[in-house]
């Protein structure tokens, strides 16, 4: 009778780990009080529930639960780990202090007990020892050998046997630091910025001061749009790890999204001091100085690693995508070379395909300069695939869900601010160009390409299993939640604002999310940039995206997703009347005056010279067209992709009659 009770004990015991282990506190505590009724003061149960309580923030019991549980066995240094950390939630820095020492005098290669320490001694501003006691937690962590064969899988792009290994450990303990933050890298290298945030969420838990942690953090809130928060995560980071170049890296990270441009660049050169040979960090600095309107600075960066780097392609591209470089006869033969000579990853050899095609197209030979567009793009489409045929049915369940009955019973809901203009189109439409004259304004804010709308969209996308729930879930969203979600678009923006009427969102994608738009914030204005679609779809192919315009890769892709943005145009302008703007590009650049006063009052803002002088405005753009708009209006775009028209035919055939409309 005594073994069966035993046995029930055990299976309740196993369970209850089992609970606090998947994050149900409440549980496992529920089934270790049942455990102590039967077996009263029991330290093993008392210690797990110690550990409920505090994941509960019911601090002041996990103490009293755990002091009572080293009362009866005072060497169970495990419990003392967490009364440590109990003491610590509690404000009681020199009691954890002293409990954690405790520990580590009787047992120096204690994991936890580190982890602890470190998060101590971070509170008691001790930052130097804290980064100490991490570093120690990484040296005693009995699955350091898994960890680092996951993270070296992790920074040579293997994410499947990063990702692998990471579960295997937690497999084993479910709230490891480090295999919870390999996880949470993954998910933001997947796109997965709300599974990343939950997995850090949890390693907080686990030490609240951990820079592993406040790294990941930096990344996720900036994907998120959480700015404000993206920088105090980076600030925290910092404090810890002074002179770890990622620090810097996150900092500047965060930065270049703040549009605090100058801010970006010191960081970067503050990570390049602390790691001289970095040629990736040499790249970020000639990014940021091509932001910054500061062309010879940006050249001469990417020349120096060149220097470093012979091989890496990004550069060559880089200079190719400075408007006015010409490429240098030796520079084409070391790209040549390189495609001979080199076999790296495809995506280096993407790039020199793609800065190839921009030397011969400047030589004008045009069927060689394709070629090697061509060849750029289906590496490109390998390592970024599009699904033309999905994008086609969300397109035609978005036209069919906002129709004019839902904007009408939602009549009166979203945030009322007249704040936002998001600007819509296709990349290489004019859009850059258009943001920069409303920038212009003194009225306007320039801000960049914007994720939060996307943000929110992934979020409805969520509800359901196959993470497929956009548009439809939109209907179970009350006015409440609509205007919710409005202003939290507001706030989160707000970082980016200096206080002028109104500010731009420049995210072409958002095509597909007027309606959303509509709903969340009814009275922003909405700005269609558009360009004849030889002329637009064959600029983006020739350009080599950093990320997420994977349908630009095939013209036929290009063609049917060029046919989609009209359908949803059209559609946007006959259930929502005049609610878009349409600026033709071509229309632009002929009668400037015109067609900007024109915009400026669709926007509902007074004409303004410095509209027109638009490319005098100082201001950092991110965007491909960051030096074209830094000139006047040219028309020497017009009709180009006619150099190309036998090899464009694939494009002309996907767009099919549209082109009758232009």
């Amino acid at each position: 009778m005594q073994s069966e009770q035993q046995a029930a004990m055990g299976a309740a015991y196993r369970d209850a780990q089992l609970a606090l282990r998947t994050g149900r506190a409440s549980a496992a505590e529920a089934q270790l009080r049942a455990i102590q009724a039967s077996a009263p003061g029991e330290v093993n149960s008392l210690r797990l529930l110690g550990q409920a309580l505090l994941a509960q923030d019911k601090v002041a019991e996990a103490i009293a639960t755990l002091e009572q549980a080293l009362a009866a066995a005072p060497d169970f240094l495990p419990a003392r780990t967490d009364l440590a950390r109990a003491y610590r939630q509690d404000g009681r820095m020199q009691a954890a202090r002293e409990e954690v020492r405790r520990v580590l005098e009787k047992r120096p290669h204690d994991h936890l007990a580190w982890l602890a320490y470190g998060d101590i001694l971070a509170d008691l501003e001790q930052f130097a020892d804290a980064r100490v006691a991490f570093e120690r937690a990484r040296l005693t962590d009995p699955f350091r050998p898994q960890v680092d064969a996951a993270t070296a899988a992790l920074v040579a792009d293997d994410h499947k046997t990063a990702e692998q290994i990471f579960r295997g450990v937690l497999q084993e303990d479910a709230s490891h630091l480090a295999a919870l933050c390999g996880l949470a890298a993954l998910s933001i290298a997947a796109d997965r910025a709300p599974d990343a945030e939950r997995l850090l969420g949890h390693a907080l838990k686990q030490s609240a001061h951990h820079p592993l942690v406040w790294r990941g953090m930096g990344q996720v809130l900036t994907a998120l749009g959480r700015l404000a928060e993206a920088e105090a995560a980076a600030r925290r980071l910092i404090r810890i790890e002074p002179k770890n170049p990622q620090s810097w890296i996150t900092i500047a990270t965060v930065a270049t999204q703040l549009m605090r441009q100058e801010e970006a660049l010191a960081a970067y050169e503050q990570a390049a001091r602390l790691q001289p040979d970095g040629v990736r960090l040499r790249m970020s600095i000639g990014h940021v100085q091509k932001t910054l309107g500061r062309r010879a600075d940006s050249e001469a960066s990417y020349k120096a690693a060149l220097a470093m780097d012979p091989g890496i392609a990004e550069a060559y591209w880089s200079l190719a995508d400075l408007k006015n470089y010409s490429l240098a006869d030796a520079e084409v033969e070391a790209m040549q070379r390189l495609l001979a000579t080199d076999k790296r990853e495809r995506s280096n050899e993407a790039q020199l395909h793609f800065a190839l095609g921009k030397a011969f197209e400047q030589r004008e030979r045009y069927s060689d300069a394709f070629t090697h567009y061509a060849r750029g793009n289906a590496l490109r489409r390998l390592d970024a695939p599009f699904d033309i045929e999905l994008f086609e049915r969300r397109s035609a369940r978005i036209r069919a869900f906002f129709d004019k009955e839902f904007f009408a019973s939602r009549a009166g809901s979203g945030d009322p601010s007249a704040a936002p203009i998001f600007i819509v189109g296709l990349p290489r439409s004019g859009s850059t160009l258009v943001e920069q004259i409303l920038a212009s304004h003194s009225r306007v804010e320039g801000t960049m390409e914007l994720p939060n709308i996307l943000n929110i969209v992934g979020q409805f996308d969520d509800m359901v299993e196959a993470r497929d729930g956009y548009p439809e879930t939109v209907g179970t969203a009350p006015a409440h939640v609509l205007t919710t979600l409005g202003s939290r678009y507001l706030q989160e923006t707000a970082p980016l604002r200096s206080g002028r009427d109104h500010f731009t969102d420049k995210l072409p994608n958002n095509l597909s999310h007027v309606g959303l738009i509509q709903a969340i914030l009814p009275n922003a204005t909405i700005v269609d940039a558009r360009r004849h679609p030889m002329d637009c779809c064959f600029s983006a192919f020739k350009q080599h995206f950093a990320d997420g315009q994977a349908f630009s890769y095939d013209l036929g892709d290009l063609g049917r997703y060029y046919r989609c943005y009209l359908s949803l145009m059209d559609h946007w302008d006959a259930v929502l009347p005049g609610k878009v703007v349409h600026v033709q590009h071509e229309d632009l650049v002929s009668d400037p005056e015109v067609h900007i006063r024109r915009l400026l009052d669709q926007c509902g803002l007074p004409f303004e010279a410095a509209c027109l002088n638009f490319h005098q405005t100082r201001r950092s753009v991110r965007t491909a067209s960051a030096e074209q708009v830094r000139q006047p209006i040219y028309s020497s775009g017009i009709g180009y992709w006619r150099h190309f028209e036998q090899e464009l035919q694939p494009l002309r055939q996907a767009l099919g009659d549209c082109l009758e409309r232009f």
